[in-house]
């Protein structure tokens, strides 16, 4: 804790909010682009501590949230058959399919199995050799390094019984797609710490240059955030538009590169589906040839699996900054987390969760007020 206190200073806090107050002079929209931001953002109350001109707008930085509806109902369909063992981080186990959820499934005798490491599933299929193990393998480039390595574990240790389900999404294809939306309103980036941690953010500065947007590496403590938020603003204010990193302390611009070369040779880029948003290009991992073997979508032909999206689920909204959750017409009636509409609701880094757990149900001029 000693350390985290550290970032969490209310008399440092209150000197970066001064001073964001004394230089932001313009009217900005700054978008924190990962669904950790947003609950340090919401739980700690920086959003309605800002001037009334900086406005802060979420993004689609939660991978429960963009995990398309098709890959939960193929999750959904492999879960229930007789000899499948199915594995996942606890946070998928409530997120709604076209009809059910893994919960669901699990209540109905499936052999559905919460683990905190995919390397946990690699271990069920090596003492359970009868049995398909499938992990289901979601997230940014945060998760992959560790999904990667349980896909080569399996490799070496010869497991036939062994695959994963896939559907891991890449930020800057995402940030290139909101950018280019002719409703984009994003003035600046607040980007994820933990995937530059990986990735590095030597990906960001093209992106940075095209679309003339400042992007700051930010970390997720209070101090982090107003110091991403204070260099974001400063460079609007100036008229730069550069790629700067506010969490040296865990990212280099060039990243953890034996990771990346790791990635590289288990997962291909591939087009890939977000859930609310649609397909974009080259914006997700799929396993590459070697490792395709693996692939539980293949080894259980659940690719004829479309589905369609919730009428009156604004999520895709939401994870592209277009509106806050409170302004969803379903927020907190058709959709509360007892009964989510969309993963945004249910997901530990959601931002419809975030607005629900903290008591946002009304407009942040209300709650300035």
């Amino acid at each position: 804790m000693k350390y985290l206190e550290e970032f969490r200073d209310p008399e440092l806090a209150k000197r970066l909010l001064d001073d964001i107050h004394a230089i932001a002079k313009g009217r900005w929209a700054l978008m924190e682009v990962c669904g950790g931001q947003t609950h340090s953002l919401i739980r700690n109350g920086i959003d309605t501590l800002l001037p009334d001109n900086i406005e802060l707008i979420h993004g689609p930085g939660c991978p429960v949230c963009v995990t398309p509806l098709e890959v939960i109902d193929k999750a959904l369909r492999i879960a229930a058959q007789p000899n499948v063992t199915f594995c996942s981080f606890g946070d998928m186990l409530r997120v709604p399919g076209s009809g059910e959820d893994l919960f669901t499934v699990k209540g109905g005798g499936g052999d559905v199995r919460v683990v905190y490491s995919p390397l946990d599933a690699v271990k069920i299929a090596r003492d359970n050799p009868t049995r398909e193990v499938v992990f289901f393998g979601i997230g940014f480039e945060t998760t992959a390094p560790a999904n990667a390595m349980a896909v080569v574990q399996a490799k070496r240790l010869g497991l036939k019984n062994f695959s994963m389900l896939v559907s891991h999404v890449l930020v800057p294809p995402a940030l290139e797609a909101i950018m280019r939306s002719p409703h984009a309103r994003v003035d600046g980036f607040l980007a994820a710490g933990h995937v530059c941690s990986v990735m590095g953010y030597w990906q960001y500065e093209p992106l940075a240059e095209r679309f003339r947007v400042p992007i700051v590496v930010t970390g997720f403590e209070p101090l982090d955030l107003l110091q991403g938020i204070r260099m974001v603003v400063r460079q609007l204010e100036e008229g730069r538009f550069e790629v700067e990193n506010a969490y040296a302390r865990a990212v280099t611009r060039e990243g953890n590169v034996p990771a990346q070369m790791l990635l590289s040779e288990v997962f291909e880029v591939t087009a890939r589906k977000w859930r609310g948003i649609g397909e974009i290009p080259a914006s997700g991992w799929g396993l590459s040839p070697a490792y395709r073997e693996f692939d539980a979508a293949i080894r259980f032909d659940v690719s004829d699996i479309n589905t369609v999206e919730s009428a009156i689920c604004r999520s895709g909204d939401v994870l592209q900054g277009l509106i806050k959750p409170n302004e969803c017409p379903a927020f907190g009636k058709e959709c509360t987390p007892r009964k989510p509409l969309g993963a945004t609701m249910v997901s530990s880094e959601g931002a419809c969760a975030a607005y629900y757990q903290y008591g946002r149900f009304m407009p942040l001029e209300r709650i300035k007020g």
